[in-house]
């Protein structure tokens, strides 16, 4: 009997709401097998965790990203991992911006950053690409920075290294666990975004 109520619990978290969608949440990071597990992948990770709590995948191919349609807090949202490459990753939002008459202040874009340490996250209303170059051409392509985001820590590149090799490198078992968290963390304060109330999500995770 409890697995027929899970079930039923899973099917109603995946009920869409009628309508275009009305926010757009974006995962940032490379397409392929070798840039699975790698810091710059840290957005699409946080996603797999989104559509595994909403019971979907995003798999459908458009906007030169994978995609997908569901119900968030009583929003329609769109979910999107460019493929597009990183550098290249504003090409896929504005895409689905424009398909959609999406404004800028809805689309929460979730990344990696080096600034902040694995486990660590922050979010901000808008801002600079800080040296980021999926938050650039993102910027480039959209029209401005008025976008939300949640930072996720990767970790400081250490003495010596090359910014690239750092950001492309794989993360270690341990750091994949305390991550696990952290992708928890931004599912719920994408929730609170997704429902108007950014300063709430701010106040309890920043």
């Amino acid at each position: 009997m409890s697995d027929i109520w899970s079930l039923f619990d899973k099917i109603k978290k995946t009920e869409k709401v009628s309508g275009p969608p009305e926010y757009i949440i974006v995962g940032l990071g490379n397409p392929g097998k070798d840039y699975e597990k790698t810091r710059h992948n840290t957005g699409f990770m946080a996603l797999d965790l989104f559509s595994d709590k909403l019971g979907f995948h995003i798999d459908r191919l458009k906007f030169k990203a994978l995609t997908a349609t569901s119900e968030l807090c009583g929003h329609n949202v769109l979910f999107m991992k460019p493929q597009t490459f990183m550098n290249l990753s504003g090409e896929a939002v504005f895409a689905a911006m424009d398909f959609y008459k999406i404004p800028l202040d809805h689309v929460i874009v979730v990344f990696d950053d080096t600034t902040l340490d694995v486990g660590k996250m922050r979010i901000r209303k808008k801002g600079s690409a800080g040296g980021h170059n999926g938050l650039k051409s993102i910027i480039a392509n959209c029209g401005g920075d008025d976008f939300p985001r949640i930072k996720i820590g990767i970790g400081k590149k250490p003495e010596g290294w090359d910014l690239a090799d750092w950001v492309l490198g794989k993360y270690s078992e341990e750091d994949l666990k305390t991550l696990g968290g952290m992708y928890e963390n931004s599912f719920e304060a994408a929730k609170l975004m997704v429902s108007g109330k950014l300063d709430e999500a701010m106040n309890k995770f920043n």
